[in-house]
C-alpha cells in the first residue's frame, strides 16, 4: 500500500499526481482554480453568484472612477474659471486713496513668481436691455489688461476687444458682456445697454442715480454661467468717471505662476507694494465653496467604496458555496497528498481571479466613460429630453472629467485588496476540511 503521508513519494510512484510547487502557485493549483471558475451544468447557481460578484466589482470600480474623475474635473474647471477672472491675490488700499496704483503695479510685477498685476475699478449696477434687466458687476480694465486675463482673452464669442477704450485714456462708451447676460437682455454686438448705478452725481437734493447707455462691443463666454451672466467689462477711464473714482482704483489683482504658493508669496508681494494695503487671496475668498467641494468629494469616495465592499461580500458567499459543493473533491485531493496550503491557494486564486478581472474591466469601463463624459451627457439629455448638469445649478456649461493617476491607482488597489481579503475565509474553510468526514458517506 502506498503511504499518503509524503507527497513526494506519491508523485514518485504515480506520475499523474503533480509534484509539489516550486513557485507561488504551481501549475496544478492554477489548473484546479481555472476548472473551478468554469461552471458545469449542475453548478449553474454558483456560476451565477460568481457572475454577479464580477459585475458588482466591475460596476463599483467604474462608478468610483467616474464619480471621482467628475468631481476632480468639476473642481479644476471651477478653479480655472474663478481664477481666470479674479486675481490670485487682491490688493486694496488702506487709510489713503489708491491713486498710486501704477507704481504699486510696477513694483509688484517685479516680484519673482508674479506674472501680471492688473488695476481695476469695480462696482455694482443694473443693466437694462430690450427685454429685461439684471444686476451686474461692472469692472473697469484697460484693453491691455483685459487681453492678459487668462480666461477672457480667448473666450470671445462675437465682436472684438481691439479699440476697447481710447488710446489717449479718455472715457469711451463701450462695454463687453457675457453671453448669458446678452441672451437675457436680448442684445447683441452693436446694441445699446443701459447701465444704472445709485452712485451718481451729488446735488443739493442728494445723490441721484447715474444712468448711461453703452454700446456692446463684444460678447464673451467663459463657460461659467455665473460669470457669463453677471460680469460687465468697461474701459478703466470710463469706469473711473462713471463711479466717481477720479484717479483712484478699487484694487489691484495679482496673478502668480503657481496659485497654490500664494500663501508663501503673500508677504513678499505686500512688502513690494511699499504702502498700507489689505490683501485677500483666492483661498480666503472661496474658502466655504472649495471646502464644501472637498468634503463632498471625500464623502462620495467613502460611500461608493461601499459598492465594491458589497461586491466583495458576494465573492465570500459564492466561494463558501463553492467550498461546500467541492467538499468531496477537496477530500480526494487531500488524500492524494495535497497540503492544506495548496488547497487554500487554489481557492484564494479562484476568488481573487474574479476580483482581478472585475477590477480590470471596471477600470476599462470607467476610463471609456470619463473620456466620453460630455458626449454621454448630451446623448442622455437628447434621449430623455431633459437638461442634465444644468449650468444654472452647476455653474459650468459642460460635464468635466479629470482622472487623477494617483487616485485611480488607489481605487484599483482598494478593489483588489477587498477582493483578496474576501477570499481568505472561504479558502481557510476549504483548507480545514477533514477528508475523513467529507468521504464518510461517499
Amino acid at each position: 500500500m502506498v503511504s499518503l503521508t509524503n507527497p513526494s513519494e506519491v508523485h514518485a510512484q504515480d506520475p499523474a499526481i503533480p509534484a509539489p510547487k516550486n513557485g507561488p502557485f504551481s501549475r496544478f493549483e492554477r489548473m484546479i482554480a481555472l476548472r473551478y471558475l468554469r461552471a458545469r451544468r449542475r453548478e449553474t447557481f454558483i456560476s451565477v453568484i460568481a457572475g454577479f460578484s464580477f459585475l458588482g466589482i466591475m460596476l463599483g470600480v467604474a462608478t468610483l472612477i467616474v464619480v471621482m474623475a467628475v468631481m476632480n474635473g468639476f473642481r479644476a474647471e471651477l478653479l480655472d474659471k474663478i481664477l481666470g477672472i479674479n486675481g490670485h491675490l487682491v490688493l486694496q488700499a488702506v487709510d489713503t486713496p489708491f491713486d498710486d496704483y501704477r507704481d504699486v503695479q510696477t513694483r509688484v510685477t517685479g516680484v519673482d513668481g508674479v506674472e501680471i498685476a492688473i488695476p481695476f475699478v469695480e462696482g455694482q449696477a443694473l443693466a437694462s436691455g430690450a427685454n429685461a434687466s439684471n444686476g451686474v458687476v461692472v469692472r473697469g480694465l484697460t484693453q491691455t489688461d483685459l487681453l492678459s486675463l487668462p480666461a477672457l482673452g480667448q473666450s470671445l464669442r462675437s465682436g472684438t476687444i481691439d479699440g476697447f477704450g481710447e488710446p489717449t485714456g479718455e472715457p469711451a462708451d463701450t462695454i463687453i458682456i457675457g453671453s448669458r447676460l446678452a441672451a437675457q437682455l436680448g442684445v447683441t454686438v452693436g446694441d445699446n445697454v443701459t447701465i444704472v448705478t445709485p452712485r451718481g452725481s451729488v446735488t443739493p437734493f442728494g445723490v441721484t442715480p447715474r444712468i448711461k447707455a453703452y454700446q456692446v462691443q463684444a460678447i464673451f463666454e467663459i463657460g461659467m454661467s455665473e460669470y457669463d451672466l453677471v460680469f460687465v467689462f468697461m474701459p478703466l477711464a470710463e469706469a473711473q468717471a462713471y463711479f466717481n473714482m477720479g484717479e483712484r482704483v478699487s484694487g489691484v489683482d495679482v496673478y502668480v505662476e503657481d496659485p497654490d504658493r500664494i500663501g508663501e508669496m503673500r508677504a513678499e508681494i505686500e512688502a513690494a507694494a511699499e504702502r498700507p494695503l489689505f490683501s485677500v487671496d483666492w483661498r480666503q475668498r472661496n474658502l466655504t465653496f472649495f471646502s464644501a467641494l472637498e468634503v463632498e468629494r471625500n464623502v462620495m469616495f467613502l460611500i461608493l467604496t461601499m459598492i465594491v465592499l458589497v461586491a466583495a461580500l458576494n465573492v465570500v458567499s459564492g466561494m463558501i458555496m463553492l467550498v461546500k459543493d467541492k467538499g468531496r473533491d477537496i477530500a480526494i485531493l487531500r488524500t492524494m497528498g495535497a497540503s492544506r496550503n495548496a488547497i487554500m491557494r487554489v481557492f484564494i486564486m479562484t476568488g481573487a481571479s474574479i476580483g482581478l478581472v472585475g477590477t480590470v474591466c471596471g477600470f476599462i469601463l470607467g476610463t471609456i466613460i470619463c473620456l466620453n463624459a460630455e458626449n454621454i451627457r448630451q446623448f442622455v439629455s437628447a434621449m430623455t429630453r431633459t437638461e442634465l448638469f444644468s449650468p444654472e445649478l452647476y455653474y459650468l456649461s459642460r460635464l468635466p472629467a479629470d482622472m487623477d493617476p494617483t487616485e485611480t491607482t488607489a481605487i484599483l488597489l482598494i478593489a483588489l485588496a477587498l477582493s483578496l481579503i474576501a477570499t481568505l475565509y472561504p479558502a481557510w474553510r476549504a483548507a480545514k476540511l477533514d477528508p475523513v468526514e467529507a468521504l464518510r458517506y461517499e
